[in-house]
């Protein structure tokens, strides 16, 4: 700090004084300024900060104690924000004065901040098991209090992956385990999206926790898993026989479908795995798991769906778009040379605008899928094309 910064008058001195020796933990100090006559030992800064919420995110306990014992000194007063000195304590996870502050009466361990946001949600959040275990105690708690975006305890600590508090709020009686926030996301949900494998286990181990429960997009734990490429989850959630593997979102987006989308190999496997997975079904525009896999040149994925019998090779997207010529036009050889071993793929069949392969890998300048496609039977240059309309399916 520059030397100007502390040329105060000798009112601004002594208050600022105090905020610093409370903040930094010097008690000597704390001890002496509280001595005088003239301190203001709750009077706030600029941002609302008293010497004790200082002290309090700092985990200075003794300076914590001696400003607690002065009666000018509100122990629930809020910041700008509306955080008081208890949330700074626990969203920094300093236990001792987390204590200090709930053995003083009065104090509401409950408040929400301007955000709605109670001390519990910020331990919870952060993983600060300490202070959770305490607030926990506490008989005027809500454990299940909603902040921004509808968000519990619960729901914040399975999305950041706390094991420990996750198992503490799991031990209660009076939490909602399948609570949603505004977008639908459930514990389980937001655990699986992020990989969290551990909390995972620990949710499905509830009996009350619907594995199959899905957001405001339709979207399940075992979709979101699959659409973040977290295959340990994928593997937990599919080992349930409780849990629809086939269920697609508002988009008709199945598992599958995403996992062929992004050329997830190891997903595949596991979904086909699965009875119920139709692996031939289609999303809202007609584009099967094999049309995506051939179209996003994923050619693992494409081997393993054509090595089922029940997945057809030339089946078109609703404008008639067939993975081959998906594929061709895009001047994915590898994936075309696959499908073309295929007796059912028509290597010249076009579009519902006149397009074929041919003509698409022509467009494309793909000469090498252009070698192979003339090589094919039935499969003629083209003459003189027309203008061709590109639709795009979202």
């Amino acid at each position: 700090m520059e030397m100007e910064d502390w040329c105060f008058s000798r009112e601004d001195w002594m208050d600022n004084s105090l905020a610093w020796a409370a903040q930094n933990g010097h008690e000597g100090v704390v001890r002496m300024l509280l001595d005088q006559d003239d301190i203001e030992p709750d009077k706030p800064d600029e941002k609302g900060l008293t010497p004790l919420m200082r002290a309090a995110y700092n985990g200075n306990e003794e300076v914590v104690r001696m400003l607690l014992g002065r009666n000018e000194v509100n122990p629930n007063k809020p910041d700008l924000d509306g955080q008081t000195p208890l949330y700074k304590a626990t969203r920094y996870g300093n236990d001792g004065v987390v204590k200090l502050l709930l053995g003083r009466d009065g104090i509401n361990p409950d408040k929400p901040d301007n955000h709605g946001r109670i001390p519990l949600l910020w331990a919870a959040c952060f993983g600060n098991e300490g202070a959770v275990k305490i607030l926990l105690c506490q008989d005027d708690i809500d454990p299940d209090e909603q902040g921004e975006g509808g968000q519990t305890p619960l729901f914040l600590a399975a999305r950041n992956g706390h094991s420990g508090v996750v198992e503490m709020l799991l031990g209660r009686n009076d939490i909602k385990f399948n609570r949603h926030n505004y977008d639908g996301d459930t514990p389980l949900l937001v655990a699986a999206r992020k990989g969290h494998e551990g909390v995972v286990k620990m949710l499905l181990g509830r009996e009350d926790v619907d594995p199959n429960k899905p957001n405001r997009d339709d979207q399940t734990p075992l979709l979101q898993a699959v659409c973040s490429g977290h295959e340990e989850v994928v593997k937990i959630l599919l080992g349930r026989s409780d849990v629809d593997p086939d269920r697609p979102d508002w988009y008709g987006w199945t598992p599958l479908l995403r996992a062929s989308n992004v050329g997830n190999e190891r997903a595949v496997k596991l979904l086909l795995e699965r009875d119920e997975v139709n692996p031939d079904k289609p999303d809202k525009c007609g584009r099967t798991p094999l049309w995506w896999a051939a179209s996003r040149r994923h050619k693992g994925v494409v081997k393993l769906l054509l090595a089922r019998d029940d997945v057809n090779p030339d089946k078109p997207n609703k404008y008639g778009q067939t993975p081959l010529l998906e594929a061709a036009s895009n001047g994915h050889e590898g994936v075309v040379k696959l499908l073309l071993a295929r007796d059912e793929v028509n290597p010249d069949k076009p579009n519902m605008y006149g397009e074929t392969p041919l003509l698409g890998a022509t467009y494309g300048r793909h000469e090498g899928v252009v070698k192979l496609l003339l090589g094919q039977d039935g499969v003629s240059p083209p003459g003189r094309p027309n203008q061709v309309e590109h639709l795009v399916c979202f």
